[in-house]
């Protein structure tokens, strides 16, 4: 993978496409601009995965469209294909994750539903 290739990264709990901006071998991590969002980011504390009776439960937003970021170089994958439409790709990955936790009725689905539905007001997507 060079400079300008299209990747996709793992930033957290999400997953991304992006342009490779720049690789520092010696640091293990690249430099990504973000161009669509293929999963969104899961909701809640990341060091307690699934758990509500945690200090602060966060709300995690997807990275915005030529978001610049660090990602580790072994979260990298080549991306061939068509690249979606950033708004578009956020929407999908947005309703795939409301509609894994619609029929799940527990505390953390809920807690977790409530912060996707409050992010999709925030992108302007109702």
């Amino acid at each position: 993978m060079t400079s300008g290739n299209a990747v996709r990264a793992f930033y957290k709990t999400g997953a991304y496409i992006a342009d490779l901006m720049e690789k520092q071998e010696e640091n293990g991590r690249a430099l990504v601009k973000i161009r669509a969002v293929i999963k969104h980011p899961l909701q809640g504390d990341l060091h307690n995965p699934k758990m509500t009776n945690v200090p602060l439960f966060h709300q995690r937003k997807a990275l915005a469209e030529f978001e610049k970021t660090w990602v580790p170089l072994s979260s990298l994958k080549p991306y061939e294909g068509e690249i979606p439409e950033y708004k578009q790709s956020l929407d999908e990955a947005l309703q795939k994750e409301i509609s894994k936790l619609t029929d799940d009725e527990s505390e953390w689905a809920q807690l977790s539903l409530e912060k996707l539905l409050e992010c999709q007001k925030e992108y302007g997507l109702m």
